[in-house]
């Protein structure tokens, strides 16, 4: 198999990357944190390269690229660690073209591509945990359209965005619905989340709603494995910059005359390191190669891959500050962001355990276990 990337997806890790490294330094991330977590300057650079539209077809304003592109774009984002949620638009790119109708997506497609509008997935309620077919959510069918009633919780820049994909029950059935936050009956609460960012718990009472499917439990299952798939290639990003972070001070600090880089116990910690960084990134290739496969074999695939994704945060977050000792989580160090950052992403979209799960329901009619 040629895991070579082609010219354009090499040029597109290029602009990006330096994007990240001339236009989102360190300083300007703990600005943008200290500011609540988001923002709008930063989103719209993001969209000036065009990359709110990679997954969104070219007849619809955006460039028509494919699941490489975007692990590329989220991988290089990782480095940075970029507080704006850049995989939402992936989200609701991906979503609307695949399952909206003509309308929605001409109202709506055009304006994700430019930055002119920021939609995120509002999936998350309390008693769900990461379950997807568990949804207190109601929606109700009027004679002007649609309504819905809920809560959703840890809303990616839930009291930024302009609006929201929303999955609530329908006669019994999840659809997946696009509500404004303009729209009446919509209230948010906005807060800043662990690693930087910022999030908020959105309130619908009977809020006006656009239909985007019935089907929604399909549509909201690739959706979230869209998601996963960014997560798992923008931690390989994070893991990467620790790494780095952790063998350039391990050549730097002097402990008895010598680097602390010639202990042997801390180069057996750093390879340890290295292997979880490259099994990572093994996974996250695994992720997006199989974003485009049948639904089954690609839910299958994510869950594989986002539990080895956790595995290899947790092992490498951990690491990283226990060889840097206690300077290693304070906030004027950038490894302690990098630590947050990963801890957060292990959570995002089910964590380890709920993934480990998933696996494992999957494997009851194939590896020999019974049900």
């Amino acid at each position: 198999m040629d895991f070579d990337f082609t010219d354009d997806q090499q040029q597109l890790r290029d602009a990006v990357h330096k994007w990240v490294e001339k236009g989102y330094g360190f300083e300007r991330r703990r600005a943008t944190e200290a500011a609540g977590g988001f923002s709008r300057e930063a989103f719209n650079e993001l969209a000036e390269l065009g990359l709110c539209g990679l997954y969104i077809p070219e007849d619809d304003g955006g460039l028509g690229m494919g699941p490489v592109e975007g692990m590329v774009v989220m991988e290089e984002l990782g480095r940075g660690i970029v507080l704006e949620p850049l995989a939402h638009s992936l989200i609701a790119g991906g979503v609307l073209a695949g399952y909206a109708g003509a309308d929605l997506k001409a109202a709506w497609l055009p304006r994700i591509a430019s930055g002119e509008a920021l939609v995120v997935l509002a999936q998350q309620e309390r008693r769900a945990r990461y379950k997807l077919d568990v949804c207190d959510a109601q929606a109700t069918q009027t004679a002007n359209g649609w309504t819905v009633s809920g809560t959703k919780n840890v809303v990616p820049a839930g009291d930024q965005a302009d609006a929201f994909l929303v999955p609530a029950s329908a006669n019994g059935k999840i659809a997946l619905f696009l509500v404004e936050r303009s729209a009446a009956g919509v209230t948010t609460r906005g807060y800043g989340t662990q690693d930087g960012g910022r999030a908020a718990d959105v309130v619908l009472a009977n809020a006006p709603a656009q239909l985007v499917t019935l089907d929604g439990l399909t549509a909201l299952e690739h959706a979230v494995d869209i998601g996963l798939a960014a997560a798992c290639a923008e931690a390989v990003g994070v893991m990467d910059q620790t790494l780095a972070a952790t063998l350039e001070y391990l050549n730097t600090r002097k402990q008895f005359g010598v680097t602390i880089a010639s202990f042997q116990a801390l180069r057996h910690r750093a390879a340890d390191m290295k292997m979880q960084l490259e099994l990572a990134r093994s996974m996250s290739y695994y992720a997006s190669l199989k974003l485009n496969a049948p639904a089954d074999e690609r839910r299958r695939a994510m869950a594989r891959a986002k539990y080895q994704l956790g595995q290899s945060m947790r092992f490498v977050g951990q690491q990283a500050v226990q060889l840097h000792g206690g300077i290693g989580v304070t906030d004027e160090l950038i490894v302690s962001h990098y630590f947050k950052k990963l801890t957060q992403l292990e959570m995002t979209f089910g964590d380890s355990l709920h993934q480990l799960g998933e696996v494992s329901a999957r494997m009851q009619d194939t590896a020999g276990v019974f049900a």
